[in-house]
């Protein structure tokens, strides 16, 4: 730091300088992230002192934080459930997979595990580590969903949750869900559905699928308004469907504004809160269904064109997320190649593919440079 401050002009010139520096979202296939909403950016600013870890100072952005949770209850098949705007699917993966094994702990249980798909995000490697825990892996059926006699293999009597992924990071994939319940209610296991990018996206696809609150063996699901919900980031949420689950992540808060508090981080921004209000307010269910139409659009239009050119999917896309297949030794070649041409795809694991997210900063125009541009590298 500079003994004396620079001028506003001078500031002004480097952070240019280093916003020049990042990728604009055009060209990204590689993000689940997009530009925010302009009413989300407009209420964001609005409200960037206010922090939720104190909620008791900022009265009105609790209360809006009070309603999203309604909204996004609502969404999710349960108006009433409980939870908090945390700041994203890893917050959520650890507050959900933590408030289980505190009850569990309670109860006298040790040497705890969970079972999660092979496709989980890679939080939950975090939370083997933060909660010391052991994560095993579920294996996968042929459509890359979970598959659900490894789960019932995989359990005994030290599983104390099961995990689902409702638009898996790699391949937007469901798993069956409704399976996953079924078995949560016969042992009696606790069943996270990690929904943080499919949340916004499953409700409004033409096909239905079972995956929320609606279904009675889901205890906890997580969902990031700050990927397709449009909102700032950071903005996402953890919704339990009974209360006394937030009971066991609530540490006392003697010198604030309340009592205590049930969230990971302390200070907590209220103004992404605010600009997953607005959004949601302004946008509402027909507004978010035309987004995901759209997106939907111009991912079969990419896979179309795809195979015009002789590269066939993964598997046929059930949301925004298209897996193209190479042969293993090519996949990263055409990654580098595209990448050269200004283009950001990435690579998917097992099976090793092209991956590229549709999101809403994506258009029709776009997509047909892209495919250009791939018909060209391969």
């Amino acid at each position: 730091m500079e003994e004396r401050g620079m001028s506003r002009e001078m500031i002004e010139a480097l952070l240019q300088e280093k916003k020049l520096k990042d990728l604009s979202y055009e060209r990204i296939l590689s993000s689940m992230c997009t530009y925010p909403h302009e009413i989300a950016v407009y209420a964001h600013g609005m409200f960037l002192e206010s922090n939720l870890g104190d909620s008791g100072l900022f009265r009105g952005t609790r209360e809006m934080e009070d309603k999203v949770i309604r909204m996004l209850g609502a969404l999710l098949g349960n108006e009433n459930a409980f939870g908090y705007l945390s700041t994203g699917g890893t917050e959520s993966n650890i507050q959900a997979i933590r408030a289980i094994r505190n009850r569990k702990r309670k109860e006298g249980l040790s040497d705890m595990n969970i079972i999660v798909p092979e496709t989980a995000h890679f939080s939950f490697d975090k939370i083997a580590d933060l909660l010391s825990i052991n994560v095993q892996k579920a294996s996968l059926d042929e459509e890359l969903r979970v598959d659900v006699n490894s789960v019932e293999r995989l359990i005994n009597d030290k599983t104390i949750g099961i995990v689902g992924i409702a638009g898996t990071t790699e391949f937007g994939q469901i798993d069956p869900i409704k399976e996953l319940s079924g078995i949560a209610m016969d042992r009696d296991i606790f069943l996270f559905v990690d929904a943080a990018f499919g949340g916004f996206v499953i409700p409004f696809l033409d096909e239905n699928y079972e995956f929320d609150f609606s279904l009675d063996g889901v205890s906890a699901i997580s969902i990031d308004p700050h990927k397709m919900g449009m909102s700032t980031i950071p903005a996402g949420c953890i919704l339990f469907r009974e209360e006394f689950y937030l009971d066991e992540l609530v540490v006392s808060t003697p010198y604030l504004t309340t009592k205590g508090q049930c969230s990971l981080t302390g200070t907590r921004s209220g103004a992404s809160a605010a600009a997953t209000y607005a959004v949601l307010k302004y946008l509402g269910k027909e507004g978010l269904k035309t987004i995901v139409d759209e997106c939907m659009r111009l991912t079969r239009l990419l896979v179309d064109g795809a195979k015009r050119i002789g590269i066939p999917p993964v598997i046929e896309p059930v949301m925004n997320v298209a897996t193209l297949s190479f042969p293993e030794s090519e996949v990263g070649r055409v990654v580098n190649a595209l990448e050269e041409r200004r283009w950001r795809v990435s690579m998917t694991r097992t099976p090793k593919s092209l991956r590229a997210v549709i999101m809403p900063h994506t258009d029709e125009e776009t997509i047909k440079l892209f495919l250009e541009d791939l018909e060209e590298v391969v």
